[in-house]
């Protein structure tokens, strides 16, 4: 086995690395939480990296497939801002490892290479006020009439509708008692008459605002139907397995650069505040914390990286992947908190990332699944092995 880091991984982190500290400074990271804004421009300056292609195919104009060079990215986004590192996962991921793996060769065609310029984001229109993990218990309906299809409904929780292209919406196409075989898979722009947004204001994760969605009569084409007439009623299909799975290294992936962050800014806070005489970073107990938090994010990278080559290999790895997601996500709230503690006071002012690192982090063990789903999924899954 073979643990370093590829050139080109090495490459593409220093190039981002180069590209926050250049076009996402602190102070315009503090902005974009503050007023839970998008930067639109910088998305735009990301994408003329060459960064958006990393989950399409050479042939529509991406890298191909490679899912740790994206979550490298994502990472690296996540240190400094989630109003980045989110729209980007909604290119990447959402969009376009959904419709290379969904989509019909049209679609394709249509859409991947807007994933690739950046002009191309989708927000999941997944959960319902009354349906959070049991996505097969959703409620909002579709119905086919010739080659339009009209959607009538509500969606709670989706992150980014406001900057989305499209809303990525399940619905139920058919009886209520056939819950796995009779849903679909729609893209709804949200412009779309008959759609309505209302904001939920949350903690964190700022800059793909979170919302309700309302469909009242909403109709598109028929060819917004991910997968067209062999995607009808195959949605469920369509979810499960790598795009699952991969949902949940993205949220680790964030759960990694948080604590990242959360780490270096503690780090470098022990050595510059002074108490009774001396750096606090001289006293016992501030080093074991700092020991503990670097090897915390030490295993739930290793644990990321490892997933990710697993996904990338198209190998089953629900087990592999809910364990990365379950224990980065809940290492991300213990660093973030951890450096709150190590900043005292001023870990709780918002002149201090500190405290919005303990906002987002709050967050990541409950989106994707949350650590509840995550362990009923690692016994289920491994019993069945046992």
């Amino acid at each position: 086995m073979d643990f370093s880091e590829p050139e080109h991984l090495r490459h593409l982190r220093d190039m981002l690395q180069r590209f926050v500290e250049k076009e996402m400074p602190r102070s315009a990271a503090r902005e974009w939480d503050k007023n839970n804004h998008f930067p639109r421009e910088i998305f735009k300056k990301l994408a003329d990296l060459g960064v958006m292609g990393l989950t399409v195919p050479e042939e529509y104009g991406g890298a191909g497939r490679d899912i740790l060079a994206t979550m490298v990215v994502v990472e690296e986004l996540s240190r400094r801002s989630l109003a980045v590192s989110v729209p980007y996962l909604m290119a990447t991921c959402y969009a376009g490892m959904n419709i290379e793996e969904c989509a019909t060769p049209e679609q394709k065609k249509r859409l991947l290479p807007r994933v690739v310029d950046g002009s191309l984001i989708f927000a999941y229109g997944w959960t319902e006020p009354d349906t959070g993990a049991d996505l097969a218990n959703v409620k909002t309906r579709a119905e086919r009439h010739g080659d339009v299809v009209r959607i009538n409904g509500a969606k709670r929780f989706c992150s980014g509708a406001e900057i989305a292209d499209y809303i990525y919406t399940l619905v139920r196409t058919g009886p209520e008692n056939e819950r796995y075989g009779n849903l679909s898979l729609v893209m709804v722009p949200p412009t779309t008459p008959g759609v309505s947004i209302t904001r939920i204001e949350g903690m964190g994760m700022k800059g793909a605002a979170t919302t309700d969605i309302a469909f009242d009569d909403v109709q598109v084409p028929f060819e917004n139907v991910m997968g067209g007439e062999e995607g009808w009623n195959k949605g469920w299909s369509m979810i499960v397995g790598s795009g699952l799975d991969v949902e949940k290294l993205e949220v680790a992936a964030i759960a990694v650069g948080v604590a990242q962050a959360a780490l270096d800014d503690a780090w470098l806070y022990t050595r510059e505040r002074r108490q009774f005489g001396k750096a606090i970073g001289d006293f016992q107990s501030v080093q074991h914390k700092l020991a503990d938090m670097k090897t915390q994010l030490h295993a739930a990278r290793l644990m990321l990286y490892h997933s990710c080559w697993l996904a990338n290999n198209k190998t089953r790895c629900g087990v592999e992947t809910s364990m990365t997601k379950l224990f980065a996500t809940e290492v991300a709230k213990n660093v973030a908190i951890e450096s709150q503690t190590i900043f005292g006071a001023y870990g709780y002012v918002k002149d201090f990332d500190t405290e919005r690192y303990v906002r987002d982090a709050l967050l990541l063990p409950i989106i994707g699944g949350s650590s509840a789903i995550q362990r009923n999924n690692i016994y289920k899954w491994s019993n069945k092995n046992i």
